[in-house]
Order: structure tokens, then sequence, then C-alpha cells
């Protein structure tokens, strides 16, 4: 079945705001994953004060990706560094005027491109601070995981029951249906998003299927 887009997306998508490279940006990342056919680059250029003086981005996906990827580009686009890592995917999907709740992990993703990036700068700017791994940490991450259908992440959606961390090993026990057609998917985008983060050595992810324990 082929996905609908309202005017607005559509428009972002084929007339995109922010998109190319900076050269000698003070800021990059690139996110997402080649396998699944999603990934954003961004690029900024930081002015005084922390201000976001320039923003491009490079998208290799669907036209959510794209689209949002260009609202995001926007909303960041003149605010401070601190300003801009208060943008949420939300936020993103509402000026869009709402996307297919399948395509909301495009809105998380183009967020987390540009929260990385900015964490590029206070990195190399020496501002940066890692946090330990911990059950805290990872569970942060997992609010930027989407179920598709729902368009809501895992974590309030009540489906990870156990998070552990011990010497570099996350372990991570969900409850989904073992037939559950989405599953592969969550699993995938957890690895991608736990493997960022700092001291993670390996990842465990067990399925304990529902109403099981």
């Amino acid at each position: 079945m082929a996905i609908k887009y309202n005017p607005k997306v559509i428009e972002h998508f084929k007339n995109p705001h922010n998109q190319g490279v900076i050269e000698n940006p003070d800021a990059e990342a690139l996110v997402g994953s080649p396998a699944c056919g999603d990934q954003i680059a961004i690029y900024l250029k930081i002015g005084p004060g922390d201000v976001i003086e320039d923003i491009k981005f490079e998208s290799f996906g669907c036209a959510s990706n794209i689209a949002t990827a260009s609202i995001v580009t926007d909303l960041a686009k003149g605010k401070s560094i601190e300003e801009a890592m208060e943008i949420k995917w939300t936020k993103a999907v509402e000026e869009l005027g709402g996307l297919p709740p399948v395509k909301y992990h495009c809105s998380v993703l183009a967020i987390d491109g540009l929260r990385a990036a900015i964490r590029d700068y206070l990195r190399k700017t020496g501002r940066l601070k890692e946090e330990e791994l911990s059950p805290d940490l990872v569970r942060e991450e997992l609010y930027h995981v989407i179920y598709p259908p729902r368009g809501v992440d895992i974590v309030s959606l009540k489906r990870v029951k156990y998070i552990g961390v011990e010497e570099g090993k996350v372990r991570i026990e969900l409850s989904f249906e073992e037939d559950d057609p989405y599953l592969n998917e969550v699993v995938q985008e957890i690895r991608e998003k736990i493997s960022e983060l700092p001291g993670v050595h390996d990842i465990e992810i067990v399925n304990q299927g529902v109403g099981e324990h």
C-alpha cells in the first residue's frame, strides 16, 4: 500500500531547505544505517554565542527522511546550540503537519543527526563530558526507538522490560509477540543506537514474549 503524505511533506521533499554540504564545517555527524536505507549527514557552522549560523544536510533515504531533515534544519538555524538540543522529534512532525506513524522514525533520525553534530562541536571545543554507561543512559536512547505501527517509542509502550549494564555489556529484555513483523526492525534500531554509547562492548537483546513473566 502506498504511503500518503500531506502537501507540506511533499513540498519539503520536492524542494528541501538547507540541502547540501558546508565546506570546512565546525561540526558534522552521520547517523543512520545503510542497511535499513536511511542515513542523514548534518553539517554546522557555529557563530558567536554558539549560534547555528548555517546548517546543511545530506539525506540518503525516503521522502519523509528528506522532508524531516529539511524541517529540522529550518528549526535549528539561527538558534543557539542549547536551544537546538531541545528540539524534539514530535516538534518536527508537528511542523510538517503530521507524518504516517510508520515514518515517525525519520523525524527521530533527523533530530539524532542534529544532536550528534552539536555533540561533535562540543567535543571539538573541549566542552563535552561523556556520561558513564548506565541503565538510565541506555533507557534514554531507547526513547528514540519508535515502534512503527504506533508511532510511539518502545519505552512508553512498555515493551522494554529490563535493562542491565555490566562491564560494557548491555542486556535488554523486550516484550513483543514472537511473530511481530516489526520486531527485527526494532532490534536493529536498538543495536544501532546503543552501539554509539560510550563504553559499549557487547549488546544482548532478548525478546521475552508477551505475558510470559
